[in-house]
């Protein structure tokens, strides 16, 4: 999978992206990641990639012809009139373009898996007071969020992204199944780890868990999910697929 990420600070992606699990799926060649640092498209000597907003107002908005710009030199394509979405798929490659933004849908693991059976992605950080509205309409294929909150940059946000999806490329992690068992994989969180010693300063691991019983621990491992689920974040359970006996044990 190649993600191509526009940002006005490719430095900032220094030692995320080099490290752990990004690194070694990047040195295995299960991701390809390529930083564009966005002024190198502008115009000018001074390379200048933002201004001040019509109308009046604070900040400073990301002008639209750098990014513009840097996509068709990218893609290798001169995007027409309509814009990027009236591009015909055929003979054209044409990778979603995300922007990263706090307007955005708020990202989840549902969305990961969606966007993770994607060869390749644009990942567009927004910066200052926002990005030229042009942009938006007829460059940018989805808008995605973190969370409701602002930050300086959507340069977090799309480390945040791209170590979600590396993580569910094939290959990439030890053990296959391990990414079906996370939090959220299956609309709860996911259930207590205990690894040794059994008993630390008089806290004894759950009896269960050296029983050695595997169908008895399978049934305390989704009960364990289900009541912290229903005691950390109850809304999670309404979109759950719960089973009579789910529904059964949150009862009681």
């Amino acid at each position: 999978m190649r993600f191509d990420i526009l940002t006005l600070f490719p430095e900032m992606f220094a030692g995320v992206f080099e490290a752990s699990i990004i690194g070694r799926a990047r040195e295995r060649g299960h991701a390809e990641i390529v930083l564009h640092n966005i002024r190198d498209y502008a115009a000018g000597k001074h390379r200048v990639t933002d201004d001040t907003p019509f109308g009046g107002g604070g900040g400073m908005i990301m002008k639209p012809d750098p990014i513009f710009n840097a996509v068709e030199q990218i893609l290798g394509l001169e995007i027409p009139f309509e814009g990027y979405g009236s591009l015909a798929p055929v003979g054209v490659e044409k990778p979603p373009i995300i922007l990263l933004t706090p307007q955005g849908r708020v990202f989840s693991q549902a969305m990961a898996r969606e966007l993770a059976l994607q060869p390749r992605l644009m990942l567009l950080c927004g910066r200052y007071e926002g990005i030229d509205e042009r942009v938006r309409q007829y460059l940018v294929t989805d808008e995605i969020s973190i969370g409701d909150y602002v930050l300086s940059g959507g340069e977090i946000p799309t480390m945040v992204l791209v170590d979600t999806l590396i993580r569910l490329i094939p290959g990439v992690l030890g053990d296959e199944a391990a990414t079906s068992k996370d939090s959220h994989s299956n609309g709860l969180l996911e259930y207590p780890h205990y690894t040794r010693p059994a008993d630390y300063r008089g806290h004894p691991i759950p009896e269960i868990l050296l029983s050695g019983h595997h169908a008895k621990l399978e049934i305390w491992r989704r009960q364990e999910s289900l009541a912290r689920t229903l005691a950390r974040r109850p809304d999670l359970l309404a979109k759950a697929d719960l089973s009579q006996a789910d529904h059964a044990f949150l009862e009681n």
